[in-house]
């Protein structure tokens, strides 16, 4: 359990404010907020970083959504409520949330990612916010989590149902592929550039074997969206 100073306490109380959630546990919130490159600093190997709290809010994250918009828009097809929640969860709506409440401010991050604006960095800042869901989770149970996920993505959750939100490509290119019985989508990583605080991905998207589409982005999921943007450029021209 990574140890908190008082000055620590300080912030992490003041970020209680904005979340709008007191923690019973605190260092739930100080674990959801430590990037792994801190973690991985040179004689601070024991301090639990947030990788853990991101897998799991994701799935908190993925399942209040899809909840939410079941109940409240009975009437849209499966294949709506599908885009609307990918427009919702996406990794672009989550760094804005993260952003508002100024969530870089809080995090602990090693020093070479701090120098490279670590903080400000959209993948580093969505994955927090989908950690401090999992430590909200954890700590005050399914309808405290649900009731800061409905009300910080409310912005989102209105754009994505009147189409406003920046497309989701991954999901629009498997609805085009969809069409085609028997289509199979796969991503694959096929290179990486620079230090690991400061990568850059590549990736192609292969449909039945065939790459259609290639992107770069500082994080995967960045590039897979990228990837699948350009099989959907391209799939257009040949039509």
């Amino acid at each position: 359990m990574n140890k908190i100073s008082k000055k620590r306490k300080e912030l992490l109380l003041e970020l209680e404010q904005k979340l709008g959630y007191t923690f019973s546990k605190l260092y739930l919130l100080d674990r959801a907020l430590t990037h792994s490159s801190y973690a991985n600093q040179e004689g601070l190997s024991y301090v639990e970083h947030n990788e853990r709290l991101e897998f799991l809010g994701d799935s908190v994250l993925s399942i209040v959504i899809s909840e939410h918009i079941f109940k409240k828009y009975k009437t849209k097809p499966e294949g709506k409520l599908t885009r609307i929640r990918a427009g919702i969860v996406c990794e672009s709506s989550l760094y804005e949330c993260a952003k508002g409440i100024d969530l870089g401010k809080y995090m602990l991050i090693g020093k070479g990612e701090e120098m490279t604006g670590g903080r400000t960095r959209v993948s580093i800042l969505a994955d927090a916010f989908e950690a401090v869901i999992a430590a909200i989770y954890i700590d005050g149970g399914l309808d405290k989590v649900r009731d800061f996920v409905i009300r910080s993505l409310s912005k989102s959750i209105k754009g994505a149902v009147k189409d406003r939100l920046m497309n989701d490509y991954k999901t629009e290119l498997q609805e085009i592929v969809q069409r085609e019985q028997g289509s199979i989508i796969e991503y694959k990583v096929t290179g990486e550039d620079g230090p690991d605080h400061d990568k850059v991905f590549y990736v192609a998207v292969d449909v039945n074997g065939r790459t259609v589409g290639n992107g770069h982005g500082k994080s995967k999921k960045e590039a897979e969206q990228e990837a699948a943007k350009s099989a959907i450029s391209l799939m257009s021209e040949k039509k």
